[in-house]
């Protein structure tokens, strides 16, 4: 059984016990958190899909850690102009672990 989640503008293929990492969580580590955006569900074969979102269908995960990604280089650059710009960002992400997949 697996599931299409939602989170953070992002999708994300899960089925219980994955652990994976989403935009950062206004959640504690160690604190339940559920996905109401559940796009489709998998359960065994029979395929139950959302306009947008599947009725009574949520995924039940565990926030295990924030933690900040690797980090991204924006290097700009203007030949013969003696411009050179270098910013770098790390993003800030949430590692949870799915439970079970409720639908």
């Amino acid at each position: 059984m697996y599931a299409v989640i939602e989170s953070g503008s992002k999708q994300y293929r899960v089925s219980a016990g994955d652990t994976l990492q989403v935009e950062r969580l206004s959640v504690e580590a160690g604190k339940p958190v559920t996905f109401e955006r559940v796009l489709l569900v998998n359960n065994e074969g029979k395929i139950t899909t959302g306009a947008p979102t599947v009725a009574q269908a949520t995924v039940e995960a565990e926030v295990v850690e924030h933690i900040r990604g690797e980090k991204k280089v924006a290097f700009k650059m203007k030949r013969r102009k003696g411009y050179h710009k270098k910013t770098g960002h790390r993003q800030e992400l949430s590692v949870v672990r799915i439970k079970e997949i409720k639908g």
